[in-house]
């Protein structure tokens, strides 16, 4: 059974934290919370330049939030071949991608009713 996190921004904050310690690129956060048959509260997506970049955002967004939180991923998938691998937190939804999938797939163009926020970069 999936156990829903308290404070999701908290939940958010910290997937952010992970992906920017990797250098993960293009960070978004898009606010699904008002929008009438959302999956999830938040969608968190960035990309990475390669294989090696996209399993080591994961890598770390996993370790942050377990650090940090004390919560472990729901359920991951895309980590075969890593062009893009989703981490399903409950209430958030991670979406790392290889820039070309990202751009194919334009997931903040599906979503785009959604609050986004284009988060800036600390490095």
């Amino acid at each position: 059974m999936r156990k829903k996190f308290d404070n999701s921004s908290t939940l958010v904050d910290s997937i952010i934290q992970g992906i920017q310690d990797k250098k993960g690129k293009e960070i978004v956060r898009l606010n699904l919370s008002s929008l009438e048959n959302s999956v999830c509260e938040y969608f968190v997506i960035c990309h990475g330049e390669s294989n090696t970049q996209v399993e080591a955002i994961a890598n770390s967004i996993e370790e942050k939030v377990s650090d940090k939180l004390n919560q472990r991923v729901w359920r991951r998938s895309g980590r075969e071949n890593l062009q893009w691998v989703l981490l399903d937190y409950f209430d958030v939804v991670v979406h790392i991608f290889q820039k070309q999938y990202r751009e194919f797939y334009r997931l903040e163009d599906l979503w785009a009713d959604a609050d986004c926020q284009l988060v800036e970069s600390e490095f």
